[in-house]
């Protein structure tokens, strides 16, 4: 058997994969296009350059060696603070060929982020895009473990790609199976913390074939482009593992995914599938009018991270004659496992399970629910995480992996999202931690308390909600409070948690051992406190009534 997965679809249309005892991921995503007289076709386009599967082979060659030869050791682990840019494949690739564990994490998080992230992977080397340098070099000041090796991606001196142009141009694939250790994705937790979760070499192969292949027929004629980024679960697998698997072509972008940026860039390159969160379409929808985009090259857009509101997927259609396919996936299961399909949406709904996953709804017993009843959504599948790094909390309990969000079966085997079965909120198809903007807000000296919930705005997408109690209760908030709280939070948060409403109260709902009750400020109705409402840029709008 090659060393490559193998698919074999049954009659209820379940993907069934079987797998070469080798199987290295780097090799399985590029080597057989080589040997299948693929060289030369478009494997990644950028602003300033065109790579074929040819150079994308030798330039990973030429990176595993450049990181073998700086004393990374085989089972190595290497953090990447690294943006959208072809070093990425560059690096991602290489480690996975030479046998070393790439850890990509978050470019938006803060120099305390980074230092946590740094001792809690005790990465053997840490690779970097330069315009993250402060925020990552601080970081590593703050940090108590210092890894081997400080790799910038560009620049004078030892970067990258004077260190690959002195490495050799082949390397064999480091010998791995199946279920060896290849990558692993951080994830935040309940506590705000984030936990590495470890994945096999076979993951990210499963859900190219059984979500890229299966369910949405992408093939080497697709040119993918991702405003999810390629350091998400959801981005990796759009915007590297899909396009790579069935020899199509990834049009990258490094910059931020404004509606200017993202049309420009499908006008440009002409792709056939965009991958996007709601919060982007409906600023692209919002922006139509004005930017008059050309989409005529997009067979569909797939969306996730949050769900997809119906009335959303509507415009998007009237607008461009192309359906957005809504989905549900997690870093713990890689991607997606629950979906709509082109041609077969139903608006409002996550759609079927993907070929290969199950999926079922239980009460708090673990009692399966009937259709109609919402409860806890479990999922099982082969792209599921090995474990949680330095955490005894198991993935995977009794076969089955815990959402966390609550779900309802449909009579049409559709699924519908119901909520969150916690306190953690997704701004942006991101999970944000409410305590860990709290602990920001208290610092103001004005603030004696803070309580931070989800909120849905204009387009019904999800938004930090700040209630605040007062140290000086006798006397209404200051006019320029909100602003400063604004520019506190993203001088210490990732920026796009900062809150958008803040509503001030002269005291927060507690349980009788002083635990904030934040399901009641939820539930509580938005009128029934006058809130301060905060633009993009951080401005007040006083008589305004929903955030942007």
């Amino acid at each position: 058997m090659p060393d490559h997965c193998l698919t074999v679809t049954s009659e209820q249309g379940a993907a069934r994969l079987q797998f070469s005892p080798r199987f290295n991921l780097a090799a399985a995503l590029i080597d057989r296009h080589l040997q299948e007289g693929r060289g030369d076709a478009l494997a990644i386009r950028t602003a300033s350059e065109d790579i074929s599967y040819a150079l994308l082979a030798e330039r990973i060659a030429r990176a595993g060696n450049a990181l073998l030869a700086l004393g990374v050791p085989r089972d190595g682990r290497l953090l990447m603070v690294v943006r959208d840019e072809p070093a990425f494949f560059y690096l991602f690739l290489g480690a996975i060929r030479a046998g070393i564990v790439p850890i990509p994490v978050n470019t938006l998080l803060r120099a305390a982020d980074y230092a946590w992230l740094i001792d809690d992977s005790a990465a053997h080397a840490l690779a970097y895009s330069p315009e993250f340098a402060a925020e990552v070099s601080a970081g590593l000041r703050e940090a108590r473990h210092h890894p081997g090796v400080i790799l910038p991606t560009a620049g004078e001196g030892e970067a990258l790609p004077k260190l690959m142009e002195a490495a050799a141009p082949h390397l064999a694939p480091a010998e791995r199976g199946p279920e060896d250790d290849c990558f692993w994705l951080y994830s935040s937790g309940s506590t705000g913390r984030p936990k590495g979760a470890i994945h096999h070499q076979r993951d990210l192969a499963v859900v190219a074939r059984c979500y890229g292949v299966e369910t949405l027929g992408v093939r080497p004629s697709d040119v993918f482009f991702s405003a999810a980024k390629l350091f998400f679960a959801y981005g990796l697998g759009n915007g590297l593992a899909f396009p790579l698997w069935v020899g199509g072509t990834s049009i990258l972008m490094p910059e931020r995914p404004t509606p200017e940026a993202t049309f420009a860039t499908i006008a440009r390159f002409r792709p056939t599938i965009f991958f996007g969160v709601p919060t982007l379409f409906a600023r692209q929808i919002a922006e139509f009018a004005r930017l008059k985009p050309d989409l005529s090259s997009l067979r569909f857009c797939v969306s996730a991270g949050e769900m997809l509101p119906a009335h959303l997927f509507t415009a998007w259609r009237e607008l461009t004659g192309t359906e957005i396919i809504d989905g549900i996936g997690s870093t713990e299961m890689t991607h997606m496992y629950i979906s709509n399909r082109p041609g077969e949406v139903r608006p409002g709904t996550t759609g079927r399970p993907v070929p290969g996953y199950e999926v079922k709804i239980v009460d708090e017993d673990g009692r399966q629910l009937p259709v109609g009843m919402p409860g806890r959504l479990l999922v099982r599948g082969l792209s599921v995480a090995k474990a949680y790094w330095r955490n005894p909390r198991p993935i995977v309990v009794d076969g089955w992996f815990d959402t966390g969000d609550t779900y309802r079966a449909n009579e049409d085997g559709t699924y519908t999202y119901a909520g969150r079965s916690d306190d953690m909120l997704k701004v942006g198809g991101i999970w944000c931690s409410p305590v860990e903007i709290e602990s920001v807000l208290i610092e103001h000296p004005a603030v004696l308390e803070a309580a931070v919930v989800g909120r849905a705005d204009a387009d019904q997408l999800i938004k930090p909600e700040a209630w605040i109690v007062l140290k000086n209760q006798d006397a209404p908030a200051p006019p320029g409070l909100a602003a400063e709280l604004v520019q506190l939070c993203k001088t210490r948060l990732a920026p796009y948690k900062y809150p958008r409403w803040f509503r001030f109260v002269s005291d927060l709902p507690k349980t009788a051992t002083g635990k904030i009750q934040r399901f009641k400020l939820r539930d509580r109705a938005p009128e029934a406190t006058p809130a301060t409402v905060i633009e993009s840029t951080g401005a007040p709008m006083p008589e305004a009534r929903a955030p942007l």
